[in-house]
């Protein structure tokens, strides 16, 4: 990837390479690198610190990719800062005796985030790896062994954990862990109550939900007030969220679309590339006839907590006879299983109708048997609703994902109606998407 870009931007004076899996990695093809070691940098040259405007551009983040091509988003070094200090200082309530680790690539928004802890005068710390390797265990040995005070991770990270019957607080003392955060997809009740129960039942369990295009959460936690299983506690401080119906009305205890009515800090100044906004209008403020950003998550917000549950990628929400269905309830029932350790579902278009197509991953030593799927489908009927029964479920090798841990529904949406895909780039697993290609015809049938 490096070759590629390298070879393709001629504005470049230098590309320095720093040694990683290999002292002395062959950069030949390369143009116009260097390794690290031999580039020299002058000693005596002052830096010149210089003062910007607040909305000075700070980053161009792109956006996972989930529902096609990634967005360009032109953010700004004060509107970032202070929105993450807010959410660090206050939502987190990190402080500088706090040791923050976040597993998060540097491709993901939480990366930035992260970096933004030092602003609070404490200390971050970085895990480089699979931290899953060679056994669960060892993440948590570093947790105790660096006094990790807050923990953040994603929901696929915790529902392995339960899945395996991982017990961290048994194993392990955990004195100094005061925080559990975890953001990246919804996490079940069964998700919570896990947390509590097998890794430390005197913790703030912080559940947290934003996105790439404002670098930030527009829901959070707090640590003054209770945990409901599978809630986030709160929508962000100033950040004007509703859930609107298909009128464009705000509606509680029922589902619907994301908006956020005024302007926040760290919205992006503009997209790259977008002279007229253009784009960014569409992305955002044409959905609804009100100045509203739409987000693009189907949420509900409860009246008597005023806690949010995150029902998935509205323009993933299933609508089979009309009944809209967000993908994380069925996620919700399906990877309580002991057999199942990976899902996604679909919709396809089907009879003047649409069929929910539910496609599992399995744990080792499993096979999708005719029990098994009739035992995933009696789950759905009752625990979820009849509409939640998947018509077709199939055993797949893996579930495509984005680099930041995002289940990619549109893109096999798509192949399935034989529809062109955008977002391979942006996928962590894009080999996988062989095996959905290959099953269309059957699918058809």
């Amino acid at each position: 990837k490096v070759q590629e870009l390298a070879n393709n931007i001629k504005s470049l004076s230098k590309v320095v390479i720093l040694p990683y899996v290999n002292e002395s990695p062959d950069i030949t093809a390369v143009d116009k690198s260097i390794l690290f070691n031999d580039f020299e940098v002058s000693e005596t040259t002052d830096i010149d610190f210089e003062q910007l405007p607040f909305n000075h551009p700070v980053f161009i983040m792109f956006s996972s990719g989930t529902t096609g091509k990634p967005k360009c988003m032109v953010q700004s070094a004060g509107g970032v800062l202070i929105n993450h200090l807010k959410e660090l200082t206050l939502h987190t309530d990190m402080k500088r005796e706090d040791n923050l680790l976040y597993l998060c690539s540097p491709s993901w928004m939480m990366w930035n985030w992260l970096t933004s802890g030092l602003a609070t005068g404490g200390t971050i710390v970085v895990y480089d790896g699979n931290p899953l390797y060679p056994d669960w265990k060892l993440l948590w040995e570093f947790i105790d062994s660096h006094e990790i005070t807050i923990f953040g991770c994603s929901a696929t990270y915790i529902n392995y954990l339960k899945n395996i019957g991982a017990k961290p607080g048994e194993e392990f003392g955990l004195k100094f862990l005061r925080e559990i955060s975890q953001t990246g997809s919804a996490l079940s009740e069964e998700g919570f109550e896990y947390v509590y129960q097998s890794i430390k039942r005197d913790l703030h369990f912080n559940s947290i939900s934003g996105g790439t295009d404002i670098n930030g959460c527009f829901a959070a936690g707090t640590p003054t007030l209770p945990v409901y299983a599978g809630q986030l506690q709160v929508r962000a401080l100033g950040m004007r969220v509703q859930s609107y119906n298909s009128d464009g009305s705000p509606v509680f205890d029922e589902q619907g679309e994301l908006v956020c009515e005024l302007p926040s800090p760290s919205m992006p100044l503009y997209f790259w590339g977008d002279p007229k906004n253009e784009k960014y209008t569409s992305a955002y403020f044409n959905y609804f006839e009100k100045n509203v950003w739409r987000h693009g998550d189907y949420i509900e917000i409860f009246s008597k907590t005023g806690g949010l549950k995150f029902h998935g990628r509205s323009d993933s929400v299933l609508k089979p006879s009309g009944v809209r269905i967000g993908t994380s309830e069925i996620y919700g029932i399906v990877e309580e299983f002991d057999e199942v350790a990976d899902s996604l579902a679909i919709g396809q278009q089907w009879d003047n109708d649409q069929r929910i197509i539910l496609f599992v991953k399995l744990n080792d030593g499993f096979e999708l048997s005719e029990e098994l799927v009739n035992k995933i489908k009696l789950d759905l009927h009752t625990k979820a609703s009849p509409r939640h029964v998947p018509s077709i479920i199939i055993d797949a090798p893996e579930i495509p994902y984005t680099f930041s841990g995002k289940k990619i529904e549109s893109s096999i949406t798509n192949i399935v109606h034989g529809r062109p895909i955008s977002n391979k780039g942006s996928m962590r697993n894009p080999e996988c998407i062989k095996f959905y290609e290959e099953i269309v015809s059957k699918l058809k049938n």
